[in-house]
């Protein structure tokens, strides 16, 4: 098969159309032989039969065609493609799926690809799209993985310790063990069904083979021969291997059995007519086909056409057999010029993607060989380039086959070339980062030396100096970014922490408070909810009030605040109240407590989990309302699509809260 030709399978090809009735009925005359015309009619053609039951000829139908015609080629792909058919039905389903650009697919994109296939395809149908699939990802895979080695080592790392995973090459792999899976469970369970097959239709040839020595009326054996034929066309897959065998054996015992009725010419001569009619209806397709535009349809079904011709017609007349064999063949050619012209176009276009696609390598090579960075920001601003590029790249279309793997390397030459003079630049730099570290350190040490310091008239304005310090020098190396970071922060954090502790020292004033509040605690724990649900409220709203105005407590004993939330909870969850609004009460009571001038961190934290919580419930409400995407055909009282819509107002019931609570904390700033 030509170079043009494999490119068939890699092209997708639309369902097949024909709607030719391809089982009529056929009408027995009743024209009885007596059983010396029978006898005498097994005895003139016993010399026919052959001894094997497999029958190693080629004839295709009527006639052989010549197989160094120009036309062979063609019918062997046909044949082969038919075979391929006939072992698993589930194989014709191939034709009908897109193939698409692999090559300019992200990795998360391929693997998105294969989950589709597995889940809305027959797993025998998609293997070529898999292999492509499989072999685009390994390539860009192992691409990136060299670029993140390389980065690995220019950062200081040793070549041995360099590890890299990633989410979207674990999704790849646990689709792609799936499809193995699968395939290997359905190859295991057609293997029987097509040995069965096998074996059945091997049963038919050796009915057909007996057909002429049994000793009854014709039309009996007629209609016994035609019953054969019917349970042939039933039977399902059989392996490939045999099928070309097993048909030209079939179809060899056919023919010995119309040369068997040769004594009752109407019922040979009436079969004849019936697949004469058939053939040509046949033939009339196959060039209504040579008009269609969409060669690759045409092709298609001028396949299901042949298959058609081959297994479930038998002969015709021999003054018929080569003139209609050669029309068929006639239409057929022309189908598949148009389909070889098509293959050249589809050719010139890859050429044109050649063409881009070395234009867009140049240009790589172009800005790598320029030296006009020399900062961070100019090579930011290449590396931005590059990266358009590599995208122009991928989104170029095919090429040739035959020079696919060269313009890859080709390619993945140009932007390591790239990388590597990018790296010996940042590597330069990471001096410069380095010298920042170390004064970065310096300032470490300032702080961890002063930060148990008592002096905090002098030191509290270092360690603010220093805190400004910090800020002005640049970038460290990223390994180190987080790390002192943290080291930094807990040393001031500690300073800062003791000076607010000594300026909430225990006084008379805070020793009061906290009496007073142990007091108003007591009280509320006593205190039985009376009245209407408004009533409690502002009783709450009172005690709450009047716990605030008494003052803050010394540090030690800031747990009673704790306690008076309790409290609160308890006298509210007794009323009946409702869960919003009791939710505001305590939010509101707890505010008090984190609002602190002095010190905001408390309730910067109670901010930033606010404004998580609401991201959080907001992902939700999203996730929810577009599984109830998948629900477009259901009824809304579907106890699922329930569910979903049940949790989807409850989130936003929650979300409307959070809201409420983020505007009540920002009041406070």
């Amino acid at each position: 098969m030509s170079d043009t030709n494999k490119l068939h399978d890699a092209e997708g090809v639309e369902e097949n159309n024909l709607n030719t009735n391809t089982s009529e009925s056929n009408t027995l005359e009743n024209n009885d032989l007596s059983e010396n015309e029978v006898s005498q009619q097994a005895q003139d053609t016993a010399s026919i039969e052959t001894k094997d039951t497999e029958v190693n000829h080629t004839e295709h139908d009527e006639k052989a065609p010549n197989k160094e015609s120009e036309n062979d080629e063609v019918l062997n792909e046909i044949e082969e493609s038919n075979a391929e058919d006939a072992e698993d039905e589930g194989n014709k389903e191939r034709h009908k799926i897109e193939v698409k650009d692999y090559d300019s697919m992200s990795l998360e994109a391929l693997a998105i690809e294969l989950e589709k296939l597995l889940k809305n395809e027959k797993v025998q149908a998609i293997r070529s799209h898999v292999d492509k699939i499989n072999n685009t990802f390994k390539e860009n895979f192992q691409a990136l993985i060299d670029e993140k080695k390389e980065e690995f080592i220019n950062d200081g790392g040793h070549e041995i310790d360099f590890y890299y995973s990633s989410p979207v090459q674990k999704r790849y792999k646990a689709a792609y063990r799936d499809y193995r899976k699968k395939l290997n469970e359905h190859y295991q369970n057609i293997e029987k069904t097509l040995k069965d097959n096998l074996n059945q239709k091997l049963e038919i040839i050796e009915e057909l083979k007996g057909l002429i020595s049994i000793e009854e009326n014709i039309n009996t054996t007629y209609k016994h021969f035609k019953e054969l034929q019917e349970r042939w066309k039933n039977i399902g897959p059989i392996p490939r291997d045999k099928y070309n065998n097993a048909w030209n054996s079939y179809h060899h015992h056919v023919e010995m059995f119309y040369d068997f009725l040769h004594l009752n010419r109407d019922l040979r001569d009436l079969d004849f007519k019936h697949n004469l009619e058939k053939k040509l209806k046949i033939i009339e397709r196959a060039e209504e086909l040579a008009k269609d535009d969409n060669v690759l349809r045409a092709f298609r079904e001028l396949q299901e056409l042949h298959k058609m011709w081959k297994e479930e017609l038998g002969p015709v007349g021999k003054e018929h057999r080569e003139a209609i064999w050669e029309q068929f063949k006639a239409a057929t050619k022309i189908i598949n010029d148009k389909r070889q012209e098509y293959f050249k176009d589809l050719d010139k276009s890859y050429e044109k993607n050649l063409e881009k696609k070395l234009e867009i390598i140049d240009n790589i090579e172009a800005i790598t060989a320029r030296n006009d960075a020399n900062t961070h920001n100019a090579w930011q601003k290449k590396i931005k380039e590059i990266e358009s590029l590599r995208n122009e790249f991928f989104n170029a279309g095919k090429v040739p086959i035959k020079v696919n793997e060269s313009t890859w390397a080709k390619f993945k030459g140009a932007v390591r070339t790239f990388n590597r003079k990018k790296n010996a630049f940042y590597k330069d730099l990471k001096k410069e980062q380095y010298t920042n570290l170390q004064q970065k350190l310096d300032l470490i040490k300032i702080a961890e030396d002063n930060k148990d310091s008592e002096d905090y008239d002098t030191v509290t304005p270092l360690m603010k100096k220093i805190q400004s310090d910090w800020k002005k020098i640049g970038h460290v190396p990223r390994k180190d970014s987080d790390r002192i970071w943290k080291q930094f922060k807990t040393a001031c954090n500690h300073y800062f922490d003791r000076l607010h502790a000594s300026r909430n020292a225990v006084s008379k004033e805070t020793l009061d408070a906290y009496n007073k509040k142990n007091e108003l605690l007591n009280n509320l724990k006593s205190l039985k909810p009376k009245g209407t649900k408004e009533d409690v409220i502002q009783t709450v709203k009172d005690q709450i009030t009047q716990w605030k105005s008494i003052g803050k407590v010394p540090n030690d004993k800031r747990y009673i605040e704790g306690q008076f939330e309790k409290a609160v909870d308890e006298l509210l969850s007794s009323a009946n109240l409702d869960k919003n609004e009791v939710e505001m009460i305590k939010f509101e009571n707890k505010l008090d407590t984190l609002n602190n001038p002095e010190d905001s961190r408390n309730l910067d934290n109670e901010r930033n989990f606010i404004r998580k919580k609401i991201d959080e419930v907001k992902s939700k409400i999203n996730q929810l309302e577009n599984n109830l995407q998948f629900f477009t055909n259901v009824d809304d009282d579907n106890p699922l699509v329930k569910e979903v819509s049940n949790n989807i107002k409850a989130h936003k019931e929650s979300l409307k809260l959070w809201k409420t609570k983020l505007k009540k904390i920002k009041e406070l700033y």
